[in-house]
C-alpha cells in the first residue's frame, strides 16, 4: 500500500477480466436495499474490464475497455463498507456502485455484477483488506502522536548513594544434640540407689554372715553388685 507521502504511486488490489455494467431503477432512499432481481440482468448495459487500484487510503474501482483499456467509469472508495459500494439483497454477486465524473463533480449509482462467484468475493476480500490496513495505519500515528503517560521507573544512584553488599556466609553455631547409643544400651540403675542381687548371687548372699568391717563391708558390697550388673545386664530387667 501507499503512504500518504507517495499520492502519485498506485498500487493494484484486484483485477477482473469481465463485469457486467446495469442501469438500475432509481431508489426510494438513500437507505433502501437494492435487489439484483429488479435488474435486467440477461441484458447487461455493458460489459467489460474492473480493476480495484488504490493510491494512499483511497481505493477505486476502474471499469475499463477490455482491449484498448480506455477508463468507462470509476468510483473512489474512502471507506467501506460504505455508500460508493454496496451489497444487494438477494445475491452475492451483484453490487452497487457510485462512480463519479472528477472533471464535472458529477455521481451516479449504477449496478455491477459478476458471472463467477469466487471473482465477487475476491473483489470484496481486496477492499476489506484495504480498509483493515488503512485502520491499522490511523491506529500506529495515533500511538506515534499520543505522549507516553506511563510513568517510568528510576533505577540509578542518586548522588551520595552507595550500595552495601555482604559477601560471604554467617556461620551457624552446631547445637550440640545428645546422641542416642544404637541397640541395647546400659540401663540406668534402679531408684534408691540399690541394686538386687543377681540369682546366683542370692543364695549365696542368704548364706553369707555379714562379716565385721562396718561402712567398709557395704561399699564393698555394692561394688559387687555393681560388677554383676555391668557384665550381664538382662538378667535385671523385670
Amino acid at each position: 500500500m501507499a503512504s500518504e507521502g507517495q499520492l502519485d504511486y498506485e498500487s493494484i488490489l484486484c483485477v477482473k477480466p469481465e463485469v457486467n455494467v446495469y442501469r438500475i431503477p432509481p431508489r426510494a432512499s438513500n437507505r433502501a436495499v437494492s435487489r439484483a432481481a429488479d435488474w435486467k440482468l440477461d441484458a447487461p448495459d455493458w460489459t467489460g474490464r474492473m480493476r480495484v487500484t488504490a493510491r494512499g487510503k483511497v481505493a477505486y474501482v476502474k471499469l475499463e475497455d477490455k482491449v484498448s483499456g480506455e477508463l468507462f467509469a470509476q468510483a473512489p472508495v474512502e471507506e467501506y463498507p460504505g455508500i460508493t459500494v454496496e451489497t444487494v439483497s438477494d445475491s452475492s454477486r451483484y453490487f452497487v456502485l457510485r462512480i463519479q465524473d472528477d472533471n464535472e463533480g458529477r455521481s451516479a449509482f449504477i449496478g455491477i455484477g459478476f458471472g463467477d462467484r469466487g471473482d465477487a468475493f475476491d473483489f470484496n476480500v481486496a477492499l476489506q483488506d484495504h480498509f483493515k490496513w488503512v485502520k491499522q495505519e490511523n491506529e500506529f500515528k495515533k500511538q506515534a502522536q499520543a505522549p507516553d503517560s506511563t510513568p517510568k521507573l528510576d533505577l540509578g544512584f542518586k548522588e551520595g548513594q552507595t550500595i552495601t553488599l555482604n559477601i560471604g556466609q554467617s556461620k551457624k553455631k552446631d547445637r550440640s544434640r545428645p546422641q542416642s547409643s544404637g541397640g541395647l544400651g546400659f540401663l540406668p540403675p534402679p531408684p534408691g540407689g540399690k541394686l538386687a542381687p543377681p540369682p546366683s548371687s542370692r543364695a549365696t548372699n542368704l548364706n553369707t554372715q555379714p562379716t565385721a568391717g562396718g561402712a567398709d563391708t557395704g561399699e564393698y558390697l555394692y561394688s559387687q553388685r555393681m560388677t554383676t550388673w555391668r557384665s550381664n545386664p538382662s538378667k535385671w530387667l523385670f
